[in-house]
């Protein structure tokens, strides 16, 4: 995409967004015609800028987030699935059923994945309930449950959303005031929940905690979430951060700098497009709408750029998955080249390769050295779920240097009680990246059933009747 922008005195009166079949060019120029002296007309400044083929610097401190929460994948899936049953239980058969949710594909077994995390989960036996099928048998039936210690930690999450939910409920506030119609279908804002920090039941409880400011209504698309009343007050762009050069001295520059991430080197006609673009005046994206600018402006690209931001602010970890904010697109008057539009602008966003989605970054959220600066503490109960997920690697460790030396060591792990027959189960060659946390390329997957797995249903099968939870009649919503 070519971006053409004709200017006078300095000062934006026009721009236009040109197709160009392969542009890779940025060409900054002065014209001067001699009717314009003769008349005494300003000259005209013409700034083309093509940014489809920019490369992106990757950030080793910036990719560490995303694959440490990928590392933990499975364990936030499970739990979640887990604690959205009354007893916070399932037996596996039905739980055999949600493997693409979990991201477990054939041939690797659930039981295999369950038995990788000895201090999050654990298995026991209930017996099997009388059905018409197994009225005259006897047996048991395998379940999953979480551990005392992963159940303590799991509770003071859910206790600490509920008790911050006036909170919560602001942040959903501002963004449902993004949208032009103040309503946000509930399918979208799921995909969003946990990057918010919403709780699980936030769809139940949401508007019987709050019904002065949210109401569910149906729509041609389905139940969609629909602000009623907000506050004028929450209508507020994020504040830029300040910036530190180190000068000695203070005083205004000579020379205009542009502020980027360190190690990021862009080419001088790159750079003297995003001068020009931080030259424009703010825009606030809650009191403009897509239709208030020219569709290929730069004020249209300036206001996208801060939605964008201010959705990336709401986030816990001040980031998202990319796929999550095209999903918005036609609500928040986000352009359709939407991944192109951030990768243009490396001074307020990043884009992380790692993992099969990329992820985006606002890159005010964090230092220099890839640290967040502003840590929910729900990010510290995660930090002690992954402590928790590494201890029970190093007791998985030395029981398998221990079968190997042909000693004996105590039992560490409940599971070791339950005797399960699982050709699939392998633990010699597991290694969960703990220790090189860049080897990973996984990356959050969309939710899926699928019924045709009877993995575990030929061993530990009780009838037909199971149903499994989710927050929606239909197949395809995000267990919740």
């Amino acid at each position: 995409m070519l971006l053409s922008v004709s200017c006078q005195s300095d000062n934006f009166l026009s721009s236009s967004l040109l197709q160009s079949s392969n542009p890779s060019f940025i060409s900054l120029k002065r014209t001067k015609k001699s009717f314009q002296n003769i008349y005494n007309k300003p000259q005209s400044l013409s700034l083309s800028i093509s940014c489809s083929s920019l490369k992106i610097v990757r950030s080793p401190s910036l990719d560490k987030h995303v694959v440490k929460q990928n590392k933990i994948r499975f364990v936030q899936k499970l739990k979640t699935l887990l604690l959205s049953k009354p007893k916070h239980f399932l037996p596996i058969h039905i739980l055999s059923k949600c493997r693409a949710y979990l991201c477990i594909h054939k041939p690797r077994s659930i039981l295999s994945m369950i038995y990788r995390y000895p201090t999050i989960f654990e298995l026991f036996t209930i017996p099997m309930p009388p059905t018409p099928f197994n009225a005259t048998k006897s047996g048991y039936q395998l379940c999953v449950r979480l551990t005392p210690a992963a159940k303590s930690l799991a509770m003071q999450e859910l206790n600490l959303k509920s008790a911050i939910s006036g909170f919560l409920a602001n942040k959903l506030q501002k963004l449902l005031m993004l949208s032009s119609h103040r309503r946000l279908l509930l399918s979208k804002i799921v995909h969003l929940g946990p990057h918010l920090g919403l709780s699980p039941n936030f769809r139940s409880r949401l508007c019987n905690d709050h019904p002065d400011k949210f109401k569910i209504v149906g729509t041609s698309y389905g139940m969609a979430l629909e602000l009623v009343h907000w506050d004028p007050e929450l209508a507020v762009p994020l504040k830029s951060p300040p910036v530190n050069r180190g000068l000695i001295v203070d005083r205004p520059l000579k020379f205009k700098q542009l502020n980027l991430r360190k190690g990021l080197n862009l080419k001088r006609r790159h750079r003297d497009f995003l001068m020009k673009f931080n030259e424009l005046p703010d825009i606030c994206p809650y009191n403009t709408s897509l239709d208030d600018f020219p569709k290929s402006s730069l004020e249209a690209e300036k206001r996208a750029c801060g939605v964008v931001r201010e959705v990336l602010g709401m986030m816990v970890e001040k980031r998202t998955l990319i796929d999550h904010l095209t999903h918005f697109r036609k609500e928040f008057g986000l352009p359709n080249k939407l991944r192109a539009m951030i990768v243009r602008h490396p001074e307020l966003f990043y884009v992380s390769l790692k993992g099969m989605r990329d992820s985006v970054f606002l890159v005010e959220g964090f230092d220099d050295k890839g640290v967040l600066l502003e840590k929910d503490e729900s990010l510290v109960i995660r930090d002690q779920l992954m402590a928790l997920v590494a201890e029970g690697k190093r007791i998985r460790r030395e029981k398998r240097k221990a079968r190997i030396n042909g000693t004996i060591l105590d039992d560490c792990d409940n599971n070791d009680n339950v005797e399960v027959e699982d050709g699939d189960y392998d633990d010699g060659d597991y290694d969960d990246g703990f220790e090189n946390l860049f080897d990973s390329e996984d990356s959050d997957l969309e939710y899926d059933f699928h019924d045709d797995d009877n993995e575990s249903s030929m061993l530990y099968a009780n009838g037909g009747n199971a149903v499994f939870w989710t927050g929606d009649d239909n197949g395809d919503s995000e267990p919740w």
